[in-house]
Formats: C-alpha cells, sequence, structure tokens
C-alpha cells in the first residue's frame, strides 16, 4: 500500500514495513530545491555532490521530527573544505551552504586526477561531522552530536554517527547527480530498527533480512527520473508489504530577513560596525545561503551617534 499523489521530486515521505522491523523515510531533489541551492554559487561539481548530500541527510533526519525546529548536517575542518551545512525546517524549507579554498581544491582535484576525494581530504585530519537538532521554543537547548570525519564518504561518517552516537541500527543511501542538462538530482533513503517489544519479540532476524533487502538498493536508482520513489520502495521491500506515508513537499527557501539581521549586528560593537561601513553610510551584507543583498544603514544599528 503506497500513498496517493507522490511528487516526483522535491518531497520526503516515511515509509513502513507489516512484517520486517524498520521505519524509514526516502526523499527526492529536484528541480525546485537542489538545483538552484547547487548552482546559486556555482560549487565544483564533486563539492555540489557532497553538499547535496549533506542537504539529503538533514531532511531524512529531520523529517522524523515530533516538533517544530530545524535540523543541520554539518561538516568542518581544516582542509580545502572548512564548512559544509545541509538544513532542512519542519516547514519543508531547505537550505545548504558550503565554504571551500579554490586554490587548495583546485590543487586536489589534481592531485586526485578528477576523481571525487574523500571526507579526510577534503576537512583534514582534525575534520568533523555533526548533526545538530534545533527546538523552535527557544527555551530548550539545542542537541548536538559529533563524530571525526574518517569515513570516506558523507553516507559512510553519518552511518558512524548513528552507531556512535545514537546506537541505532541504521540503513542509508544518499545520491547526487547533475543531468547533462547542468540540472541536479538527489535521492535518499534511511532506514531504522524498530525494537523488540512483547508484541513483535526479538527483531535481529528480521532487521538481517531488512538489511540484505536495503543492500540491494543501487545509487543510481535513487536518482533514476524514470523509476518514482513509491516503485522503488515496492522493488525493495514488497516481499514484506511496504506502506508509503503521505509526502511533505520541500522547498529552496532561506530564513535570512532585514529585521533579523539588524538585530544580529546591534550585538556588535559601535567601533567594529563603522570600520564595515560604505561610502553611502550603510552596511552592504549578503546571505551566505540564498546570496540576498541587504544594505542596512548605519544609523540603524550603532547604539551612540556616528
Amino acid at each position: 500500500m503506497v500513498a496517493s499523489n507522490i511528487p516526483l521530486d522535491d518531497f520526503v515521505a516515511g515509509f513502513t514495513s507489516r512484517s520486517l522491523p524498520l521505519a524509514g523515510r526516502i526523499v527526492r531533489l529536484g528541480p525546485d530545491t537542489l538545483t538552484p541551492i547547487l548552482t546559486r554559487h556555482a560549487y565544483p561539481d564533486h563539492l555540489a555532490e557532497i553538499l547535496g548530500e549533506a542537504l539529503l541527510l538533514s531532511v531524512l533526519v529531520g523529517a522524523g521530527m515530533k516538533f517544530e525546529g530545524r535540523v543541520l548536517a554539518q561538516a568542518e575542518g581544516d582542509g580545502p573544505v572548512s564548512m559544509l551545512v545541509g538544513e532542512y525546517r519542519k516547514d519543508g524549507g531547505v537550505r545548504a551552504y558550503s565554504r571551500h579554498e579554490p586554490d587548495r581544491w583546485a590543487w586536489l582535484d589534481k592531485v586526485n586526477k578528477g576523481d571525487r576525494p574523500h571526507m579526510p581530504q577534503l576537512f583534514g585530519p582534525a575534520g568533523r561531522f555533526g548533526l545538530i537538532i534545533i527546538h523552535d521554543r527557544p527555551s530548550t537547548p539545542p542537541y548536538q552530536g559529533i563524530v571525526p570525519l574518517e569515513k570516506a564518504t558523507l553516507s559512510a561518517c553519518a552511518r558512524d554517527y548513528f552507531a556512535r552516537s545514537e546506537q541505532i541500527d541504521t540503513g542509508l543511501h544518499l545520491a547526487v547527480r547533475k543531468t547533462e542538462h547542468g540540472h541536479w538530482i538527489g535521492g535518499g533513503m534511511m532506514m531504522q530498527r524498530v525494537a523488540g517489544d512483547d508484541f513483535r519479540g526479538d527483531t535481529h532476524q528480521g532487521w538481517l533480512e531488512a538489511q540484505a533487502l536495503f543492500n540491494t538498493l543501487r545509487t543510481e536508482e535513487l536518482v533514476d527520473e524514470a523509476l518514482p520513489a513509491a516503485d522503488l520502495l515496492y522493488k525493495l521491500f514488497h516481499e514484506g508489504g511496504v506502506a508509503m506515508q503521505a509526502a511533505q513537499p520541500l522547498k529552496d527557501t532561506c530564513t535570512c530577513s532585514r529585521d533579523r539581521l539588524i538585530g544580529t549586528l546591534q550585538g556588535m560593537a559601535d567601533e567594529s560596525l563603522r570600520e564595515l561601513v560604505e561610502a553611502d553610510g550603510t552596511l552592504g551584507l549578503d546571505c551566505q545561503f540564498c546570496s540576498r543583498h541587504f544594505k542596512i544603514p548605519i544609523a540603524e544599528v550603532t547604539q551612540s551617534p556616528s
């Protein structure tokens, strides 16, 4: 049984099995999310792929939240890439951004002969990966779990995170590709083991069966435009019966705003702000995520006359 009206792209949906001890989610990103986000900053293709994977991961984790908030899948270090972050918000808004040094990236690309770099190469020996969960209620402190970036791929680092920090048996596949027309497509699937209880009994053997089926998933299937998500789930889990829940639409939206920016600037020292002021008496600032440009008159944010 599969929920009706499942779109082809830009959504996330949960799924369960009638006979296997699993609960999962599947996500597809495309023309309304991944393409504008990755083309906005003209990232190198391999970096765009990894940033897209971080966004997929944030959606897969965040869509399971039972409260209003957001999830950040973030990696940082001192390598050619110093930071990347994918963010999902409970209202379906997504955004992502990465910061890298073009010269060091070009050198790494030359060393690797154009092959995709592994995570320690990108972020250096001190690289770290974390999931940050932020509640909309200010009184609730953020939750943050961090692991070293020791594995080759973001998927492997995330699985390492779930094993170490959450201690939850987790299956995870992420895929991002660029089409011949320059568009971006992303797909991801995550499943986690449902614990045993008096009704289910021990779920160990059932989980092994679920893993075996999940491991038949091929990367290209996640980004196959001709293979709807519902058909992919049925292909994997039809023997045990799979139920796909209603999809949540996703959209490329940013949380930046003029009022929020003014509030941040008002927390800075007047002297520091005046060092940044332009000739017309304004502070020119760009949102790192969406590239929106703001011009804020310095008189609106300083505490004393200029």
